[in-house]
């Protein structure tokens, strides 16, 4: 099974509200307005599908079950036309699996003061029943988004529009087989986890390969699939002359291309979304996966290094809910500061394993000792993340819940690096230097991140919402003192709403 991170085989399905004392005439305009109100819902990434309206208890429970039965949706849009009693909800949603997304519109923008009569107030009742609908909903403590305006106003479609992604993302996690090729690096405690509470909390299954099960998969390559391969990437990158065909160094490029095509069968054929690796454990392989995992991570697959499987789960998430954007997702780990006062910035990287997709310019293939790992040097990709607003991501279990950090940064353009083999990033966190480092510190966040420059941390608010997981955000109105607050108060909440 290939990967995918198209948002074109998910629905999205829109449900009405009302009830049968309206009369059928009054119904009928309710339904032809209710699809008026998807048809501005068109240009969205997710499709959505609209449903007969919802009239009683038991036709309402059934669509909510249907919908949990259904792969393929990812969440429901809930509008009450008019006034739908809500006491004939509470099954449904009570029944409900899927994310819900309150829509508080109506059919018209303006009201025809005019021409109003009591025959227009009967059918256009949205203040009216979406607060009944409200009510039900909290009393009923369903997490749920509300999403207020009409459809025509471009902040509404923004808004449905972060929160289908989102959804899109619940879904990929609740469906993703990631695979450990060994363990943990030995010693470092942030990349531990819980992995059946993951399982529980979030769907995704986590286990362990052996690394020579990965060998064998490689050492079953052709030479014709080799060749193929490094043709591709003759043609998409500035490969380094010495590794070109006939050249001294051909050998690495060969090596590399070899573990590109055997991860990707054994990933296919597993039907793995995610991977880890580890530098300590790469039995018979060459060389330490960089080029095939940069790839990978580029066409979607979620990864982690030295056994992260928490950052591998995010990579994925990410570069499912920012499909069809411009920009990527990827690995990435804050390495080292330029502490100039005032103009203070991060350079980020990993060994190896950061996504080209984070980058529009053409990467450079070379190869490059590595001090670590044991084994032959590895090729990989060369470039600089392109400027522009992003979004540093971390999740790290703190025994009790798993914990999201997200840091709003600002990649900017890169001094001359000639000497630093690998693909990297330089930003600027908000909302300045010390205030973040500060917090994210404060917050036990994890070294490993994923690093995305396709959505932004609204996307990130709704998924942490469906997902029922603790985020905390650093951002231009944070500060230290209402960051630690925050930290206080959630560990109270957190602690109640589990029971523990």
């Amino acid at each position: 099974m290939s990967i995918s991170t198209s948002l074109q085989p998910y629905t999205v399905w829109f449900v009405t509200g009302s009830q049968n004392l309206y009369g059928q005439e009054t119904l009928r305009q309710v339904a032809e307005q209710s699809q008026q109100v998807v048809a501005g819902l068109t240009g969205l990434p997710v499709r959505v599908e609209w449903k007969p309206v919802l009239k009683d208890a038991e036709s309402i429970k059934r669509l909510a079950l249907d919908a949990n039965a259904d792969d393929s949706v990812i969440g429901i849009i809930a509008w009450m036309h008019t006034f739908s009693p809500a006491k004939m909800w509470i099954s449904g949603l009570d029944a409900l699996r899927k994310p819900l997304l309150h829509l508080h519109t109506q059919a018209n923008v303006e009201l025809p003061w005019a021409d109003i009569d009591f025959d227009f107030m009967n059918l256009n009742q949205a203040a009216h029943g979406d607060r009944e609908f409200g009510y039900i909903q909290s009393r009923l403590g369903i997490t749920r988004k509300t999403v207020v305006g009409h459809v025509s106003n471009p902040e509404v479609l923004r808004q449905i529009e972060d929160w289908q992604r989102a959804a899109a993302g619940w879904q990929a996690v609740r469906t993703l087989k990631l695979a450990r090729f060994g363990d943990n690096m030995r010693f470092v405690a942030v990349t531990e986890g819980d992995k059946t509470e993951a399982e529980l909390r979030f769907g995704v299954q986590v286990n362990t390969w052996g690394v020579n099960e990965l060998a064998d998969a490689v050492a079953a390559v052709t030479d014709a699939q080799v060749d193929a391969l490094i043709a591709e990437y003759v043609e998409a990158y500035d490969v380094a002359d010495e590794l070109l065909p006939g050249a001294e160094r051909h050998q690495s490029l060969r090596d590399g291309a070899a573990i590109e095509v055997g991860l990707r069968s054994f990933l296919e054929a597993g039907g793995f979304g995610a991977f880890t690796t580890n530098f300590e454990d790469l039995g018979a392989l060459t060389q330490l996966p960089g080029l095939a995992v940069q790839r990978l991570m580029a066409e979607g697959y979620g990864f982690g290094a030295e056994g992260d499987w928490k950052t591998a789960i995010l990579v994925r998430v990410a570069n499912v809910m920012g499909a069809g954007r411009p920009g990527g997702a990827s690995l990435m780990e804050d390495y080292t500061y330029d502490l100039v006062a005032g103009d203070e910035k991060i350079l980020g990287a990993h060994m190896l394993e950061v996504s080209p997709s984070l980058t529009t310019a053409r990467p450079r293939l070379e190869v490059h000792a590595l001090g670590i790992g044991g084994k032959a040097d590895p090729v990989r990709l060369v470039f600089t993340a392109d400027p522009g607003p992003a979004l540093v991501v971390a999740m790290s279990d703190i025994r009790d819940r798993f914990r999201l950090v997200a840091n709003v940064v600002q990649n900017v353009d890169a001094p001359d690096l000639p000497n630093l083999p690998v693909g990297r990033a330089v930003w600027k966190p908000a909302p300045d230097f010390a205030t973040s480092a500060s917090c994210w510190l404060i917050a036990g966040a994890a070294h490993h991140t994923v690093m995305t420059t396709a959505v932004g941390v609204e996307v990130f608010r709704d998924f942490a919402e469906i997902a029922g997981t603790e985020l905390l955000v650093i951002d231009e109105a944070t500060t230290v003192r209402g960051f630690q607050q925050e930290l206080r108060w959630n560990a109270a909440y957190y602690r109640l709403a589990q029971g523990l």
